[in-house]
């Protein structure tokens, strides 16, 4: 009988990460054992390859992992990128009209001279912009500009908007009513803004999965997450493990919970169990 070839994926903040945005020694030290033994294991983020690399240091994963909730799939050791969605043209200019429309301004990921760029309106800053770029000085790909002239230049493929919630429902349901854009709408894990993250249709994290699934021939996937944006791949997987930590929502979609982030949950739950799946 062949063997069941089994793809575990872990979200990484709030789930994988400690509350400092960190791996602990004890979870490098058990991914690092249990994958090295055989285990296929990566990671699924809502993080840049850039930003990823920096909190999940000490461990590279040797698959490659989902990024940008879905919208790549790259190679977490080279950076090398296997899968990626854009914005058409005609989809950015509509994204034009909702600048000069809605009044929140995003951070605008995109491909500029084949290199990912992270662009925004330099002075317009609300607390929540400048938490995010606090957290990512030096980062090679921050764009600052002096308006909004250039602002969707190069292939877009993300929209991050963080702002309270009350300013940015309107924008949120302005994207709902188009078909093009898969769309993300949390709170921040650690502090009181919503994201409202925007992106190419048909990209997810359970999209990037699935990519990932077929690519290395596997026949089944366990999952780990904490937030709304996990949903999809719970939706996907064939298992479904939620961290104590998680929100209520994906809890009710668990096959089952486990320790929270804080206590090394899902590396834990590896130690037990992979074996099984």
């Amino acid at each position: 009988m062949k063997a069941i070839k089994t793809l575990f994926v872990s979200d990484l903040d709030g789930t994988l990460l400690n509350r400092d945005s960190t791996l602990s020694p004890a979870t490098v030290h058990t991914l690092e054992r249990l994958t090295s033994e055989g285990m296929l294991f990566t990671y699924a983020t809502a993080r840049s390859i850039h930003s990823a690399s920096i909190v999940a240091g000490g461990f590279t994963p040797k698959l490659p992992a989902v990024y940008h909730n879905g919208v790549i799939l790259a190679e977490p050791s080279t950076g090398r990128t296997i899968f990626s969605a854009v914005f058409s043209e005609g989809q950015r200019r509509e994204m034009e009209e909702l600048l000069k429309r809605y009044p929140p301004m995003p951070l605008v990921f995109s491909f500029i001279n084949g290199e990912e760029r992270v662009s925004w309106d330099a002075g317009q800053e609300n607390e929540g912009i400048q938490n995010y770029l606090q957290h990512r000085k030096g980062d090679k790909r921050l764009r600052p500009l002096k308006g909004k002239q250039g602002l969707l230049d190069g292939d877009v493929f993300t929209m991050t908007y963080i702002e309270s919630r009350e300013n940015l429902e309107g924008l949120h349901r302005a994207f709902l009513a188009r078909g093009y854009t898969s769309v993300v709408f949390q709170q921040e894990i650690y502090r009181e803004e919503y994201w409202l993250e925007v992106m190419p249709n048909g990209t997810s994290k359970a999209e990037g999965i699935l990519r990932l699934k077929e690519l290395l021939g596997c026949d089944r996937v366990v999952c780990f997450g904490d937030a709304l944006n996990d949903l999809p791949m719970f939706r996907e997987a064939d298992f479904c493990f939620a961290v104590e930590n998680a929100a209520p929502e994906l809890k009710a979609a668990a096959d089952g919970i486990i320790g929270s982030n804080q206590e090394d949950g899902v590396a834990r739950w590896l130690e037990q169990h992979w074996r099984e799946y």
